[in-house]
Protein backbone atom coordinates (compact mmCIF):
# COMPACT_ATOMS: atom_id res chain seq x y z
CA UNK A 1 0.00 0.00 0.00
CA UNK A 2 1.51 3.31 -1.11
CA UNK A 3 1.68 5.80 1.74
CA UNK A 4 3.39 9.14 2.34
CA UNK A 5 3.69 10.42 5.90
CA UNK A 6 5.06 13.78 6.96
CA UNK A 7 5.74 14.34 10.67
CA UNK A 8 6.19 17.98 11.57
CA UNK A 9 5.75 20.31 14.52
CA UNK A 10 3.07 22.93 14.68
CA UNK A 11 2.60 25.13 17.74
CA UNK A 12 4.79 22.80 19.78
CA UNK A 13 2.86 19.64 18.87
CA UNK A 14 3.64 16.87 16.42
CA UNK A 15 1.37 16.62 13.41
CA UNK A 16 0.99 14.06 10.60
CA UNK A 17 0.19 14.84 7.00
CA UNK A 18 -0.26 12.36 4.15
CA UNK A 19 -0.17 15.05 1.47
CA UNK A 20 3.23 15.86 0.01
CA UNK A 21 2.07 19.36 -0.87
CA UNK A 22 2.12 20.13 2.86
CA UNK A 23 5.90 20.50 2.48
CA UNK A 24 5.35 23.89 0.84
CA UNK A 25 3.60 25.21 3.95
CA UNK A 26 6.02 23.84 6.56
CA UNK A 27 9.39 25.21 7.57
CA UNK A 28 12.24 22.73 7.21
CA UNK A 29 13.29 23.17 10.83
CA UNK A 30 9.81 22.01 11.90
CA UNK A 31 10.03 18.73 9.95
CA UNK A 32 11.00 15.67 12.01
CA UNK A 33 10.42 12.62 9.82
CA UNK A 34 9.25 11.79 6.31
CA UNK A 35 8.24 8.17 5.78
CA UNK A 36 7.91 6.86 2.22
CA UNK A 37 6.16 3.50 1.98
CA UNK A 38 6.11 2.24 -1.61
CA UNK A 39 5.42 5.70 -3.03
CA UNK A 40 5.48 6.72 -6.68
CA UNK A 41 8.65 7.90 -8.36
CA UNK A 42 7.15 11.37 -8.77
CA UNK A 43 6.79 11.71 -4.99
CA UNK A 44 10.41 10.72 -4.47
CA UNK A 45 11.56 13.19 -7.13
CA UNK A 46 9.61 16.05 -5.54
CA UNK A 47 11.08 15.23 -2.14
CA UNK A 48 14.60 15.05 -3.57
CA UNK A 49 14.22 18.54 -4.99
CA UNK A 50 12.78 19.87 -1.73
CA UNK A 51 15.49 18.50 0.59
CA UNK A 52 18.32 18.40 -1.98
CA UNK A 53 18.92 14.69 -1.35
CA UNK A 54 19.25 11.56 -3.46
CA UNK A 55 16.92 8.63 -2.82
CA UNK A 56 18.56 5.39 -3.88
CA UNK A 57 16.94 2.81 -6.11
CA UNK A 58 15.99 -0.58 -4.64
CA UNK A 59 19.02 -2.26 -6.27
CA UNK A 60 21.34 0.25 -4.58
CA UNK A 61 19.63 -0.24 -1.22
CA UNK A 62 20.25 -3.99 -1.40
CA UNK A 63 23.99 -3.73 -2.11
CA UNK A 64 26.09 -5.56 0.51
CA UNK A 65 29.23 -3.43 0.27
CA UNK A 66 29.66 -1.17 3.27
CA UNK A 67 30.38 1.74 0.92
CA UNK A 68 26.83 1.34 -0.37
CA UNK A 69 25.24 0.49 2.99
CA UNK A 70 26.54 3.57 4.81
CA UNK A 71 27.40 6.97 3.36
CA UNK A 72 28.29 10.13 5.27
CA UNK A 73 28.75 13.67 4.01
CA UNK A 74 29.25 17.01 5.73
CA UNK A 75 25.56 17.51 6.50
CA UNK A 76 23.87 14.16 5.83
CA UNK A 77 24.01 10.47 6.57
CA UNK A 78 22.64 7.56 4.53
CA UNK A 79 22.19 4.11 6.05
CA UNK A 80 20.70 1.13 4.19
CA UNK A 81 19.55 -1.76 6.33
CA UNK A 82 17.52 -4.97 6.15
CA UNK A 83 14.35 -5.38 8.21
CA UNK A 84 12.72 -8.80 8.52
CA UNK A 85 9.05 -9.48 7.92
CA UNK A 86 7.05 -12.06 9.85
CA UNK A 87 7.66 -14.66 7.12
CA UNK A 88 11.44 -14.10 7.42
CA UNK A 89 11.68 -12.39 4.05
CA UNK A 90 14.04 -9.43 3.92
CA UNK A 91 12.86 -5.89 3.28
CA UNK A 92 15.47 -3.30 2.26
CA UNK A 93 15.03 0.03 4.07
CA UNK A 94 16.97 3.23 3.38
CA UNK A 95 17.42 5.99 5.96
CA UNK A 96 18.55 9.48 4.98
CA UNK A 97 19.17 12.12 7.65
CA UNK A 98 19.90 15.67 6.53
CA UNK A 99 19.77 18.76 8.71
CA UNK A 100 18.11 16.71 11.44
CA UNK A 101 15.30 15.51 9.13
CA UNK A 102 14.86 11.75 8.77
CA UNK A 103 13.67 10.29 5.47
CA UNK A 104 12.85 6.56 5.47
CA UNK A 105 12.25 4.66 2.24
CA UNK A 106 10.64 1.21 2.22
CA UNK A 107 8.24 -0.96 0.22
CA UNK A 108 6.46 -2.94 2.94
CA UNK A 109 4.52 -2.46 6.14
CA UNK A 110 6.85 -2.95 9.13
CA UNK A 111 5.73 -3.42 12.73
CA UNK A 112 8.86 -1.75 14.06
CA UNK A 113 7.83 1.50 12.33
CA UNK A 114 4.34 1.36 13.83
CA UNK A 115 5.75 0.67 17.30
CA UNK A 116 8.25 3.54 17.00
CA UNK A 117 5.44 5.84 15.95
CA UNK A 118 3.55 4.97 19.13
CA UNK A 119 6.65 5.74 21.18
CA UNK A 120 7.01 9.13 19.50
CA UNK A 121 3.46 10.22 20.24
CA UNK A 122 3.67 8.83 23.77
CA UNK A 123 6.60 11.13 24.57
CA UNK A 124 7.25 13.72 21.88
CA UNK A 125 9.93 15.55 23.86
CA UNK A 126 12.30 12.59 23.53
CA UNK A 127 12.40 13.03 19.75
CA UNK A 128 13.73 16.50 18.95
CA UNK A 129 15.52 15.41 15.73
CA UNK A 130 15.38 12.76 13.06
CA UNK A 131 18.47 11.14 14.58
CA UNK A 132 16.45 10.34 17.70
CA UNK A 133 13.75 8.74 15.55
CA UNK A 134 16.37 6.71 13.66
CA UNK A 135 17.92 5.38 16.87
CA UNK A 136 14.46 4.49 18.21
CA UNK A 137 13.71 2.60 14.98
CA UNK A 138 16.84 0.49 15.37
CA UNK A 139 16.13 -0.08 19.07
CA UNK A 140 12.65 -1.34 18.23
CA UNK A 141 13.93 -3.45 15.34
CA UNK A 142 16.51 -5.17 17.56
CA UNK A 143 13.75 -5.91 20.09
CA UNK A 144 11.69 -7.55 17.35
CA UNK A 145 14.76 -9.50 16.20
CA UNK A 146 15.16 -10.78 19.76
CA UNK A 147 11.52 -11.91 19.77
CA UNK A 148 11.98 -13.71 16.45
CA UNK A 149 15.09 -15.47 17.78
CA UNK A 150 13.12 -16.59 20.84
CA UNK A 151 10.39 -17.96 18.58
CA UNK A 152 12.92 -19.93 16.53
CA UNK A 153 14.52 -21.21 19.75
CA UNK A 154 11.13 -22.47 20.93
CA UNK A 155 10.66 -24.24 17.58
CA UNK A 156 14.09 -25.86 17.93
CA UNK A 157 13.25 -27.04 21.46
CA UNK A 158 9.94 -28.51 20.31
CA UNK A 159 11.66 -30.25 17.41
CA UNK A 160 14.32 -31.66 19.74
CA UNK A 161 11.61 -33.25 21.90
CA UNK A 162 9.93 -34.72 18.84
CA UNK A 163 13.14 -36.27 17.54
CA UNK A 164 13.89 -37.97 20.85
CA UNK A 165 10.34 -39.33 21.18
CA UNK A 166 9.66 -40.75 17.72
CA UNK A 167 10.44 -44.31 16.68
CA UNK A 168 11.04 -43.81 12.97
CA UNK A 169 12.37 -40.42 11.76
CA UNK A 170 11.14 -39.37 8.33
CA UNK A 171 12.16 -36.77 5.76
CA UNK A 172 9.66 -34.23 7.14
CA UNK A 173 11.84 -33.84 10.23
CA UNK A 174 14.91 -33.23 8.09
CA UNK A 175 13.00 -30.58 6.14
CA UNK A 176 11.97 -28.91 9.40
CA UNK A 177 15.60 -28.82 10.52
CA UNK A 178 16.57 -27.32 7.15
CA UNK A 179 13.86 -24.65 7.42
CA UNK A 180 14.96 -23.72 10.93
CA UNK A 181 18.57 -23.51 9.76
CA UNK A 182 17.52 -21.10 7.02
CA UNK A 183 15.61 -18.97 9.53
CA UNK A 184 18.63 -18.83 11.83
CA UNK A 185 20.91 -17.85 8.95
CA UNK A 186 18.54 -15.07 7.87
CA UNK A 187 18.44 -13.80 11.46
CA UNK A 188 22.25 -13.88 11.70
CA UNK A 189 22.63 -11.93 8.46
CA UNK A 190 20.07 -9.42 9.70
CA UNK A 191 21.92 -9.01 13.01
CA UNK A 192 25.30 -8.62 11.30
CA UNK A 193 23.72 -5.94 9.12
CA UNK A 194 22.56 -4.03 12.22
CA UNK A 195 25.99 -4.46 13.80
CA UNK A 196 27.72 -2.84 10.84
CA UNK A 197 25.26 0.04 10.55
CA UNK A 198 25.21 0.88 14.27
CA UNK A 199 29.01 0.70 14.49
CA UNK A 200 29.27 3.31 11.73
CA UNK A 201 26.58 5.48 13.30
CA UNK A 202 28.52 5.62 16.58
CA UNK A 203 31.49 7.06 14.67
CA UNK A 204 29.33 9.60 12.84
CA UNK A 205 30.04 13.18 13.96
CA UNK A 206 26.49 14.24 13.07
CA UNK A 207 24.95 12.00 15.72
CA UNK A 208 23.98 13.97 18.87
CA UNK A 209 26.20 13.14 21.84
CA UNK A 210 23.31 11.96 24.03
CA UNK A 211 22.48 9.23 21.51
CA UNK A 212 25.91 7.56 21.56
CA UNK A 213 25.24 5.76 24.83
CA UNK A 214 21.98 4.35 23.41
CA UNK A 215 23.81 3.20 20.29
CA UNK A 216 26.41 1.48 22.49
CA UNK A 217 23.61 -0.37 24.27
CA UNK A 218 22.18 -1.44 20.89
CA UNK A 219 25.61 -2.78 19.89
CA UNK A 220 25.79 -4.82 23.11
CA UNK A 221 22.30 -6.20 22.49
CA UNK A 222 23.19 -7.05 18.90
CA UNK A 223 26.35 -8.86 20.01
CA UNK A 224 24.40 -10.90 22.55
CA UNK A 225 21.82 -11.81 19.89
CA UNK A 226 24.62 -12.85 17.55
CA UNK A 227 25.96 -15.25 20.20
CA UNK A 228 22.46 -16.56 20.72
CA UNK A 229 22.05 -17.31 17.02
CA UNK A 230 25.43 -19.08 17.03
CA UNK A 231 24.12 -21.33 19.81
CA UNK A 232 21.01 -21.97 17.72
CA UNK A 233 23.13 -22.97 14.72
CA UNK A 234 25.18 -25.37 16.86
CA UNK A 235 22.03 -26.86 18.33
CA UNK A 236 20.49 -27.43 14.90
CA UNK A 237 23.72 -29.08 13.71
CA UNK A 238 23.49 -31.38 16.73
CA UNK A 239 19.85 -32.19 15.93
CA UNK A 240 20.77 -32.90 12.33
CA UNK A 241 23.52 -35.27 13.44
CA UNK A 242 21.07 -36.92 15.84
CA UNK A 243 18.52 -37.33 13.06
CA UNK A 244 21.09 -38.87 10.72
CA UNK A 245 22.25 -41.17 13.53
CA UNK A 246 18.69 -42.35 14.10
CA UNK A 247 18.25 -42.93 10.38
CA UNK A 248 21.46 -45.00 10.32
CA UNK A 249 20.25 -47.06 13.28
CA UNK A 250 16.93 -47.66 11.57
CA UNK A 251 18.66 -48.69 8.35
CA UNK A 252 21.00 -50.99 10.27
CA UNK A 253 18.00 -52.69 11.86
CA UNK A 254 16.44 -53.27 8.47
CA UNK A 255 19.69 -54.63 7.05
CA UNK A 256 20.06 -56.82 10.12
CA UNK A 257 16.60 -58.31 9.59
CA UNK A 258 17.37 -59.07 5.95
CA UNK A 259 20.69 -60.63 6.95
CA UNK A 260 19.07 -62.84 9.58
CA UNK A 261 16.36 -63.97 7.17
CA UNK A 262 18.97 -64.74 4.51
CA UNK A 263 21.11 -66.79 6.92
CA UNK A 264 18.09 -68.70 8.25
CA UNK A 265 16.94 -69.72 4.77
CA UNK A 266 20.43 -70.55 3.52
CA UNK A 267 20.62 -74.16 4.94
CA UNK A 268 17.05 -75.07 3.83
CA UNK A 269 17.91 -73.73 0.38
CA UNK A 270 21.08 -75.87 0.33
CA UNK A 271 19.13 -79.01 1.33
CA UNK A 272 16.43 -78.34 -1.26
CA UNK A 273 19.12 -77.84 -3.88
CA UNK A 274 20.83 -81.12 -3.01
CA UNK A 275 17.64 -83.18 -3.26
CA UNK A 276 16.60 -81.40 -6.43
CA UNK A 277 19.65 -82.39 -8.50
CA UNK A 278 17.88 -85.44 -10.09
CA UNK A 279 20.91 -87.76 -10.28
CA UNK A 280 20.24 -91.40 -11.18
CA UNK A 281 21.84 -92.72 -8.02
CA UNK A 282 20.17 -91.03 -5.02
CA UNK A 283 19.38 -93.42 -2.12
CA UNK A 284 16.62 -91.22 -0.70
CA UNK A 285 14.93 -90.72 -4.07
CA UNK A 286 12.47 -93.62 -3.63
CA UNK A 287 12.50 -93.58 0.18
CA UNK A 288 9.03 -93.44 1.72
CA UNK A 289 10.05 -90.86 4.33
CA UNK A 290 12.48 -88.90 2.13
CA UNK A 291 10.24 -85.85 1.78
CA UNK A 292 9.52 -85.65 5.53
CA UNK A 293 13.23 -86.17 6.25
CA UNK A 294 14.17 -83.23 4.00
CA UNK A 295 11.56 -81.00 5.64
CA UNK A 296 12.84 -82.05 9.07
CA UNK A 297 16.41 -81.14 8.12
CA UNK A 298 15.31 -77.72 6.88
CA UNK A 299 13.42 -76.94 10.09
CA UNK A 300 16.22 -78.34 12.26
CA UNK A 301 18.96 -76.26 10.63
CA UNK A 302 16.84 -73.11 10.69
CA UNK A 303 16.04 -73.68 14.39
CA UNK A 304 19.72 -74.21 15.23
CA UNK A 305 20.65 -70.92 13.52
CA UNK A 306 17.88 -69.07 15.38
CA UNK A 307 19.10 -70.57 18.66
CA UNK A 308 22.68 -69.47 17.96
CA UNK A 309 21.46 -65.92 17.17
CA UNK A 310 19.52 -65.87 20.44
CA UNK A 311 22.51 -67.05 22.45
CA UNK A 312 24.77 -64.44 20.79
CA UNK A 313 22.04 -61.80 21.36
CA UNK A 314 22.02 -60.85 17.72
CA UNK A 315 18.23 -60.82 17.76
Amino acid sequence: MSEFKLFYRENGRLRISKDIHTLKNVQKEDILWIDLNDVEVEVESELEQFLKIYIQEEEEMEEIEISSRYIQTEDSMVANSHFLLDNYSVEAVSFIVKSGILVSVRDAQLKSFDETLRKIFANQRNFPTGYHVLVALFETRVEYDADMIEDVTDEVSALSKRITSIDSPDEDLLLEIKNLQEKIMVLRQNIIDKQRIISNMIKCELIPEELRSRLSVIIKDVNSLFEYTRFGVDRLDYLQDTFLGLVNIQQNKIIKIFTVVSVIFLPPTLIASMYGMNFDFMPELHWQYGYLFAIFLMIAFASVILLIFKIKRWL
